[in-house]
């Protein structure tokens, strides 16, 4: 049954309380698995972000900051323990406005309630350090809260993302002015609300729904102290532009073009089976996602077949139903990787399987591609350097370690490498090889990665998310001598 548009509160959160935007302005929320609306939005704008960031500085002002660190942990941990109260909540709401099969956006719940969990434990352990100096002289370091953190929130995992770095920049004392994606963040507007619920004060966390618009007058704000961006490498661009306006440090996560590298001594069940996850964890929409498949030329027949028949059972359908994978967030977002593919069939893929818009009676409406695999990809075509962001795998064959090292390292990426080998020497070798940000040997995902530093090299962007390491994205350095001699 579709959810009616009056079901889902639209509206932004400022100040600890829901809002309109002030001009009174909003956009449709589309339900990319049948192309229909389902909530009106508000539309912010720079007054809007104005007010945000003013609520923001007050609760500085007002000690949020200087609070003990034990408290900043109780009220993380709580907020952690509402996510995971609320966790069906969530997850239908992130189903709904992004598309992804349920159990996949109760993970990313899951994964939402971790993160705060994880810097709840590290909250009050922001430690300086002490460096000797001789007699009569005592220096020590602080780590001190930047100010507010700006946070660009994509559309892929709009409650994941969030919080993996809304958590860390609470967890230092800073306070957040949030803005989610026009094509999916709904669940980053609950989550403010739940962290007031939680014990936060108003105006710690804000989230101000919007376009491009509303990102640019928020990266451009005078008194952002800091801003964290996922997303494309021109709008990454944009942002550092924009804050170098003010002299404000920037995290960027651009996304990735991550190969996959299969040698013929690999267990290519398993490698196959990763392989097909990747195809339905959110549509391939992951910045993760290992979908530049390079394959020892011994091993390409064997391989292609096992994937082709794992591909081949996918079972399409709406996010809300559970399925093995939903559609594309959006039409733009469909057109672009048919264009991809068709770009590819004219510089000699092949697909194998899949390649066109899905369709069929309960797919009628939806942004739905038949999960694709195409082979015969050759290195430096633009199927095989650019970012697809959809269901599509690519084949390349290597005839040796070295050239699959050089293929593998042959796009302006460098933000996470899949190694299959039983070969331990073979794989250390690739994996300090790499230009990659992370490295995952025979096996691409891991309970507990929450504590892994996550970020990229060259245009995948810079800082790392996740584990101890993002701490520093958060905090500054004050030097203190004394001299008392």
């Amino acid at each position: 049954m579709d959810v009616q548009t009056a079901a889902v509160d639209g509206r932004m959160f400022i100040d600890g309380t829901r809002t309109w935007a002030a001009s009174g302005s909003t956009f449709e929320a589309i339900d990319p698995s049948i192309g229909r609306p389902f909530a009106a939005v508000a539309l912010g704008d720079a007054g809007d972000v104005d007010a945000a960031v003013r609520a923001s500085r007050q609760a500085i002002d007002g000690g949020w900051s200087g609070l003990p660190p034990v408290r900043r942990v109780r009220i993380l941990n709580r907020l952690a323990a509402l996510i995971r109260e609320r966790a069906t909540e969530l997850a239908e709401l992130e189903s709904l406005d992004v598309g992804k099969p349920l159990r996949q956006a109760r993970d990313d719940v899951t994964a939402a309630a971790g993160y705060f969990e994880f810097f709840a434990g590290v909250a009050d352990k922001v430690f300086g350090s002490s460096i000797p100096l001789g007699a009569g002289l005592v220096d020590f370091t602080l780590r001190e809260s930047l100010g507010i953190s700006a946070q660009i929130v994509p559309w892929n995992y709009p409650l994941r993302l969030a919080s993996r770095g809304i958590a860390p920049a609470l967890a230092c004392g800073n306070a957040v002015v949030a803005t989610p994606s026009a094509e999916a963040g709904l669940s980053v507007v609950r989550l403010a609300e739940l962290a007031v619920e939680a014990g936060l004060p108003g105006g710690v966390f804000n989230v101000v729904t919007g376009g491009r618009e509303t990102g640019a007058a928020l990266t451009a704000h005078s008194d952002i102290n800091h801003i964290t961006f996922t997303g494309s490498v021109p709008t990454g661009i944009t942002i550092m532009k924009a804050a170098a306006d003010h002299v404000v440090p920037v995290t960027l996560e651009l996304g990735g073009k991550s190969p996959n590298l299969v040698f013929a001594d690999a267990d290519l069940e398993r490698a196959a089976a990763s392989s097909a996850s990747t195809l339905m964890q959110n549509a391939a929409q992951t910045c993760t996602a290992p979908t530049r498949l390079l394959i020892d030329v011994s091993a390409r027949d064997r391989f292609v077949e096992l994937l082709a028949k794992r591909i081949r059972a996918i079972r399409l359908g709406r996010g809300l139903e559970d399925p093995d994978m939903g559609p594309v967030v959006s039409e733009r977002q469909m057109q672009r990787v048919l264009d991809f593919i068709d770009a590819g069939a004219r510089d000699g893929a092949r697909a194998v399987t899949g390649g066109a818009r899905a369709t069929g009676r309960d797919l009628a409406g939806g942004y739905f591609i038949e999960p694709t695999l195409l082979d015969d990809v050759v290195p430096g075509t633009r199927l095989e350097q650019e970012e697809i962001f959809g269901p599509v795998l690519t084949v390349t064959t290597f005839n040796s370690t070295e050239e699959a090292i050089a293929i593998a390292n042959g796009t302006p990426y460098g933000l996470v490498t899949g190694i299959w080998t039983r070969d331990l020497a073979r794989a250390l070798a690739v994996a300090t090889a790499v230009k990659s940000g992370q490295v995952r040997i025979n096996g691409y995902s891991a309970e507990g990665s929450i504590g892994l530093p996550f970020g990229g090299y060259r245009r995948s962007g810079f800082g790392r998310e996740q584990g101890v390491e993002a701490l520093a994205n958060y905090t500054q350095i004050k030097n203190v001598m004394i001299n008392f001699g």
